[in-house]
């Protein structure tokens, strides 16, 4: 009988087997010819380097051309950081167009004596899209005005490597360098329109990744608010390519932006902040929404469930849920396992938070962000409500959860979010289900936390976690049933009567790749009942 482990060894062997055939493949001669059939074509579309302004972070401080004209800083031996970053050549939309065009074409001149065949380093997958992109966007430096052996070399280097995206873009596993590659290899075909092949290519694999990877209502499947930003971005890039170069904007492009940007406003324009869900944190959408507005999109949504999530609100509260099932194996290497956790605003300001996300994949955070006892949720033993597993660099979803039992009421005095998830049934038999409740006249939320249990054969510990907003201050009653938090300039009053709560050190990860100290909020109390309600509630003064 074979066994898992045994199954995974062999899969690891098979998997380093391919990779190595590969290696040697993509090495060898027959790869270099295979990409080296290029045409005579001339570039003829150009785009506008304005366009990529939702995706570029401009420098404030211009590059000095001259500083990467010599041949030997492509020979130099730097951090992986640098490394990216110069052959990315994303740092051309931070020339000033006041440059030497001789001496922009020299770098490119230099980095294709030093990179003009394939090499796993500088022909990585993501480097590469945005090598061509940089290329073609950036022309009024790296193409006007040049001569013929010039443009011959530089037409014959975008096409050898769109065909290496060709070859490469069906292997690749991350959806967001895979629409990259994609647009790269769409641009390539506007920008040298007899070049039908590209286009035609890269409109289908645009098709791929809107059925694979964009849900039926225009979230992305990875219920990843980032991705879905990410997408929204690209998606808009490549219609306003195809709107410039004159050629017919396909359909299904539009659209995808109609619903991608539906989705857009329900997540963000609706509440005017970042909530912290599933591989969110504070963003800089207010840059985007000015992109938006400058190119005269405008996307509005009545919903109030979208994506798994559900968003009340009023003039001066936010009540936001997350109230979706995980989402399956392929699309978790972002997500965090918080299922019916919570956010509340008042006026603007966020009181009850999830902890947000540190992105660093590296980074032994990466994975302590993902806890249950992170968010504003329930936690039983320690344990979070998924389980996980690493697969190369990602964290992917081992064991995931269903939501079921969802009811939203929205009245002009009285809201109700109820689900229930069953992440913590096959380790503790026990269904999680969550009802909140918020009075607006009264400004009360009153929270009911359900332990249901078949067996209850054995008592579990479990904790409530209810993060604060780092700058809030908090303080326990005298008489040890209420705890008092200030935030600014309101008051707020947390109860519950029933079971002890206390104040928690904890860390708060909003800002991108670092943290800082926050509190929070928990209940704590052991179980070994059928079923257990735990009701608690946040009354502002």
């Amino acid at each position: 009988m074979i066994n898992a482990n045994s199954l995974s060894i062999f899969s690891q062997f098979y998997f380093d087997l391919k990779n190595n055939f590969k290696k040697i493949y993509q090495n060898s001669n027959f790869y270099e010819k295979k990409i080296s059939k290029t045409f005579e074509n001339s570039l003829e579309y150009k785009p506008s380097p304005h366009l990529l302004s939702s995706i570029i972070k401009y420098q404030n401080k211009k590059y000095r051309i001259e500083d990467f004209a010599i041949e030997s800083i492509w020979q130099n031996k730097i951090s992986t950081k640098d490394y990216e970053k110069l052959n990315n050549f994303f740092w051309f939309f931070s020339l000033d167009l006041k440059s030497s065009k001789e001496t922009t074409r020299s770098v490119i001149k230099n980095w294709t004596k030093e990179n003009g065949k394939y090499n796993k380093d500088s022909w990585e997958f993501d480097l590469t899209s945005k090598r061509i992109i940089a290329w073609l966007s950036n022309h009024q430096l790296t193409y006007q005005d040049s001569d013929k052996e010039y443009r011959l070399m530089f037409n014959h280097m975008i096409q050898k490597q769109t065909n290496h995206l060709l070859s490469e873009i069906k292997s690749s596993n991350e959806f967001e360098n895979k629409l990259i590659g994609c647009s790269a290899i769409i641009l390539t075909g506007l920008a040298y329109k007899n070049e039908k092949n590209y286009l035609e290519n890269g409109l289908s694999i645009l098709k791929n990744i809107i059925k694979s990877s964009i849900d039926s209502q225009g979230f992305t499947k990875s219920r990843n608010i980032n991705q879905l930003v990410f997408y929204l971005k690209y998606f808009i890039i490549i219609r306003e390519w195809f709107k410039e170069s004159q050629n017919v904007i396909p359909e299904y492009i539009d659209e995808t932006i109609f619903y991608l940007g539906s989705s857009y406003a329900f997540i963000w324009k609706n509440v005017g902040a970042d909530v912290f869900f599933n591989g969110n944190y504070h963003s800089e959408n207010d840059n985007f929404d000015q992109y938006l507005k400058r190119f005269g999109y405008t996307f509005k949504t009545n919903v109030n469930e979208l994506g798994g999530y559900v968003i009340l609100k009023n003039k001066k509260m936010v009540l936001t849920m997350d109230v979706g099932s995980s989402p399956s194996k392929d699309f978790s290497k972002d997500y965090q396992y918080g299922a019916l956790s919570l956010e509340i605003f008042s006026n603007q300001k966020k009181l009850i938070t999830n902890s947000g996300y540190f992105s660093n994949k590296k980074h032994k955070l990466n994975k302590l962000c993902r806890s249950t006892a992170l968010h504003s949720t329930l936690i039983i033993e320690d344990f979070s409500s998924c389980s996980s597993k690493k697969v190369k660099n990602n964290i992917l979803l081992k064991r995931g959860l269903k939501v079921s039992r969802k009811n939203v009421v929205f009245e002009k005095n009285y809201w109700k979010i109820i689900g229930s998830h069953d992440g913590y049934l096959k380790r503790f038999g026990t269904i999680h289900e969550r009802e909140v409740e918020f009075y607006p006249e009264q400004n009360k939320f009153v929270g009911h936390d359900k332990i249901l249990r078949k067996n209850p054969n054995k008592e579990i510990k479990f904790d409530i976690r209810f993060h604060l907003n780092p700058s809030a201050k908090v303080m326990k009653t005298q008489d040890n049933k209420s705890i008092l938090i200030e935030l600014e300039d309101e008051g707020w009053k947390f109860n519950c009567d029933d079971l002890d709560i206390n104040i928690d050190n904890s860390l708060y990860f909003g800002n991108k790749n670092s943290y800082k100290d926050n509190q929070n909020i928990f209940i704590s109390g052991m179980n070994k009942k059928n079923e257990q309600i735990i009701k608690w509630e946040i009354l502002k003064l």
